[in-house]
């Protein structure tokens, strides 16, 4: 259980922070020293060092027939279905260029379908996709795969279909069962619908279903979170994820259909934080790194157990691949030491693989200072543990930082290694902060990141 926060903490810590996703974060990548021949090359090291470890594929399918306004991922919204074959060719283009320079005996460890909303797109033609990608590769034995869905618009041949091709993991996407709240951020799906798709997918044999819930959002209210999460809770998910809204209308313009005077912030929000929190745990879930909740017999809460839990650009996963190829528009690719960024634009994205162009616009070459703050950062959002270095500069440098959060409680420290304490973990944003070299060279104040409570 929780311990009560006060409200001096609470805003004391509600700063700009990262979702650290990756480190360096986007912001802070060195666009002067990448190259896509850089990446490439990288991208080839790495991949023959780990071969036999498989790879991550990432598909951003941006699709949408309605805007989500409280949405941060790039979408493309049109009712026209006629996109979903070149937008497949397109990918499937990508691909092909990969596959040039990797060479054969390719293994897939991991496959997630992102967007947008995977289930804009036709049955047949994620099926068509799923055994092109997968044609000439070979699938691991344990290999994931898995993709976000609608409840509004997911019907028993996505699922089928789906779950032929190796497909046994399903993320839906709810946000809040509030009838006002889904009005104003324009995602509506009805309890009946989200029921419908989990009763389905369990007796077609999909082994784990991942409930996406958001608090912050506008006219949320602990009454509206908790019948949300009593909504939620009687479904049984395998997992939840319980994400602070990111309110960012300067890069969303579509957040601008309400205001600030509509969210909960401050104590407000962090109070929804924790009523969710407490309910989820009440009923067997367990907290598995920032924002996700598991349960004990799923294959993230035995990571999260095990040590093997990760994080990377798609969230975290229950294993580690050195290699994570992005394909489509806006996905990042990783190679660990490297990270590259699609264009942004469908129209652009076909312009340059019509000129026999990577599409990728930009990226970074980690140092090595870069590659040691990531693990640093990677262990802190995944075990909640950090050993430090014996460079006694950078140590002394982070200890110092992290001094306002140790007298707080938040962080314990001994003999070099960093732990999040219990009430921490609400905190891990602002406690990987004291890691971030870059972001520390910047002057405060830039609008980059949404508040970290």
């Amino acid at each position: 259980m929780m311990r009560q926060l006060n409200t001096d903490l609470i805003n004391k810590y509600n700063v700009a922070a990262p979702r650290y996703t990756s480190y360096p974060t986007v912001p802070f990548w060195d666009a002067d020293t990448f190259t896509v021949e850089g990446w490439l090359s990288q991208l080839c090291v790495n991949f023959e060092s780990s071969r036999d470890a498989g790879i991550s594929l990432y598909i951003h399918l941006p699709f949408c027939e309605s805007l989500c306004t409280y949405c941060g991922c790039n979408t493309r919204i049109t009712k026209n279905h006629q996109v979903e074959t070149p937008y497949i060719n397109y990918i499937l283009k990508e691909w092909a260029m990969y596959k040039a320079h990797l060479g054969t005996d390719i293994c897939i460890s991991e496959v997630h379908f992102g967007g947008g909303t995977p289930t804009f797109f036709e049955p047949e033609n994620l099926n068509r996709l799923t055994m092109s990608l997968l044609e000439g590769c070979t699938v691991l034995e344990n290999a994931t795969f898995s993709f976000e869905a609608h409840p509004a618009n997911t019907t028993k041949e996505h699922l089928e279909t789906l779950f032929a091709l190796g497909f046994k993991r399903l993320s839906l996407g709810i946000q809040d069962f509030d009838p006002k709240v889904q009005y104003i951020i324009n995602r509506q799906q009805t309890e009946e619908d989200v029921a419908r798709v989990v009763q389905m997918a369990r007796n077609i044999g999909y082994t784990s279903i991942n409930f996406d819930l958001i608090y912050g959002l506008p006219l949320q209210t602990k009454e509206s979170i908790a019948d949300t999460i009593n909504k939620s809770l009687v479904m049984e998910p395998d997992r939840i994820s319980f994400y602070s809204y990111a309110h960012v209308p300067w890069i969303k313009p579509g957040q601008r259909r309400f205001t600030e005077h509509d969210l909960p912030v401050g104590q407000e929000k962090l109070e929804l934080y924790i009523l969710g929190k407490q309910m989820i745990e009440e009923k067997a879930y367990r907290d598995v790194g920032m924002d996700h909740f598991a349960k004990v017999n799923d294959e993230l809460f035995k990571a999260s157990s095990t040590g093997n839990l990760h994080r990377n650009f798609m969230g975290y996963t229950d294993r580690y691949t050195p290699v994570l190829i992005g394909l489509g528009v806006s996905s990042i690719s990783d190679a660990w030491s490297c990270f590259a960024q699609n264009v942004k634009t469908v129209e652009e994205y076909y312009r340059l693989l019509d000129e026999g162009s990577f599409p990728v616009f930009k990226g970074h070459l980690l140092t090595s200072e870069d590659l040691v703050i990531r693990k640093y950062i990677l262990d802190m959002m995944c075990r909640a543990s950090v050993e430090l270095s014996d460079d006694a500069e950078q140590k002394a440098i982070i200890i110092r930082r992290l001094s306002p959060l140790l007298e707080d409680g938040l962080v314990e420290i001994h003999d070099g290694k960093v732990l999040a304490t219990e009430s921490g973990k609400s905190f891990l944003r602002n406690i990987c902060m004291a890691f971030d070299q870059r972001l520390h060279q910047v002057k405060e104040g830039n609008r980059l990141f949404s508040q970290a409570i």
